[in-house]
């Protein structure tokens, strides 16, 4: 075994310890001043390609093995001490503008490019190299990003990095693979690990999730094979969906995947933190559709069931614009239905688990309202031109539609602390996707159904 496999396994050891809480330490003025000579060699890239490797392996694990306080100095150190040279930037820039138009003018661009390149990338770049090194990067970035809003410093490290993992994760590189009830355990351990829309309950849930009616789809990278990247959950159902607990049923039975005529994106779960910014979500939906067609040609219409995981939180900023939604009407029927005040008061009224909603005159009362409420929230609320929801931004920037507003769809604790319970439809068109990009991308035009629109006109 070869002196970088020691290490790549030494590096295995210190993660899983890591993740057991029994590794990290403080750093001591000694460790910093060893890891500054490692880093300058990593800068200078000292030695032949083993040598290179077996430095950036060893370099890994000390990071590995420091504690919160001994990754932010080391990261700083990084950004700080490992950027471009001013003084030789500035000679190269001199030299450029000397240069330009004149037969020099290429071979002084190409030194100004070279002063600026930053010894940072040259560091990342050798990690890229070991076994598990990207693995270790996407973390580390992970890590970057926890220590960003309290150390503005490190941006420019954040942004080098963040453009090299752009660049090694590109779309091209990466594998769309279905997930079953045969994958590896540790890969299915992984789903349960990472689902961040409805959580998997038990293994019965998990296996339901992925019976014959059910598809899971995810993206790898070839240098993280077991690491889901990003991964999707499809119903085949043969209508529009609208009550999530309906499709997470562990007793429901089977359908017949072969007679579906509508995928239901019903779960999108991206995995690792240190990949914020670098998008292949799109293009996941775009190969799952694809996939979908080819083995079930009956499937015309592709849709979401997806949560609205901001309008609680922007109600809370935005009482009075929430308040707004409520005609005399409603607030008549509140009142009938045992709600004194204002209008604000009602949101103290929903907080919670969602035991207003058996209530069935309160809920009554509340429905129109509170549906007109989330088609303001998803057309109307804007931040930078876009919706500010998160997964609006996402779905409407894939070239969806906002089709459908479902009442009481998810009444889960999560869902009703969210959104109230009320969900979302997004229909993919495939005749329409392509303009829908072009307009909210370049306008933030939202498309939506009419129904929709009416909602969120009404006062």
């Amino acid at each position: 075994m070869s002196a970088t496999d020691l290490l790549a396994r030494s590096l295995s050891k210190v993660r899983a310890l890591v993740s057991a809480g029994q590794c990290p330490r403080e750093a001591s003025e000694r460790d910093i001043a060893r890891l500054r000579q490692q880093l300058q060699e990593c800068a200078e890239s000292r030695g032949g390609e083993v040598s290179t490797r077996q430095r950036a392996a060893r370099l890994a694990e000390a990071y590995l093995r420091l504690n919160d306080n001994g990754r932010r100095r080391f990261l700083l150190m990084i950004a700080l001490e490992f950027g471009p040279d001013p003084a030789r930037v500035a000679k190269a820039h001199e030299a450029y503008q000397a240069a330009v138009g004149s037969p020099g003018q290429w071979d002084a661009e190409a030194r100004l490019r070279g002063a600026m390149r930053s010894r940072r990338l040259r560091i990342l770049t050798q990690f890229n190299a070991i076994p598990q090194g990207v693995k270790f990067l996407v973390d580390l970035r992970a890590d970057l990003l926890r220590y960003l809003p309290d150390e503005p410093l490190l941006k420019p490290l954040d942004r080098e990095l963040e453009n090299r993992l752009t660049a090694w994760f590109d779309v091209g590189f990466l594998e769309l693979q279905r997930i079953t009830w045969q994958s590896p355990a540790a890969l299915l351990e992984k789903l349960v690990q990472y689902e961040a829309v409805h959580e998997i309950r038990s293994w019965d849930d998990l296996k339901n999730r992925l019976d014959s009616d059910r598809r899971c789809y995810a993206f790898f990278h070839p240098r993280m094979p077991l690491e889901p990247l990003i991964f999707v959950q499809v119903a085949l159902v043969d209508t529009l969906a609208d009550d999530v607990q309906k499709l997470l049923d562990i007793n429901a039975p089977l359908a017949d995947a072969n007679r579906a005529t509508t995928a239901i994106f019903y779960s999108i779960s991206a995995t690792q933190d240190g990949l914020r910014g670098v998008s292949f979500g799109n293009f996941l939906l775009k190969r799952v559709v694809e996939d979908l067609q080819r083995d079930f040609p009956k499937l015309k219409t592709f849709s979401t069931l997806s949560p609205i995981p901001g309008l609680m939180s922007w109600v809370r900023r935005n009482p009075a614009d929430a308040a707004g939604v409520f005609t005399e009407a409603d607030r008549k029927r509140l009142v009938t239905a045992g709600v004194e005040g204002d209008v604000e008061s009602v949101w103290t009224r929903l907080s919670g688990d969602g035991r207003w909603a058996a209530d069935k005159a309160l809920a009554r009362a509340l429905r129109d309202p509170l549906l007109r409420l989330a088609a303001h929230y998803l057309l109307n609320a804007r931040r930078d031109g876009k919706p500010v929801d998160p997964v609006a931004r996402f779905h409407l920037g894939n070239g969806a539609r906002v089709e459908r507003l479902n009442w009481l769809a998810d009444t889960s604790p999560k869902g009703f602390d969210q959104s109230l319970g009320i969900m979302v439809n997004y229909l993919y068109d495939p005749e329409r996707i392509e303009n829908n990009v072009e307009a909210f991308s370049s306008d933030g035009e939202v498309d939506a159904a009419a129904a929709v629109r009416r909602m969120a006109r009404q006062p």
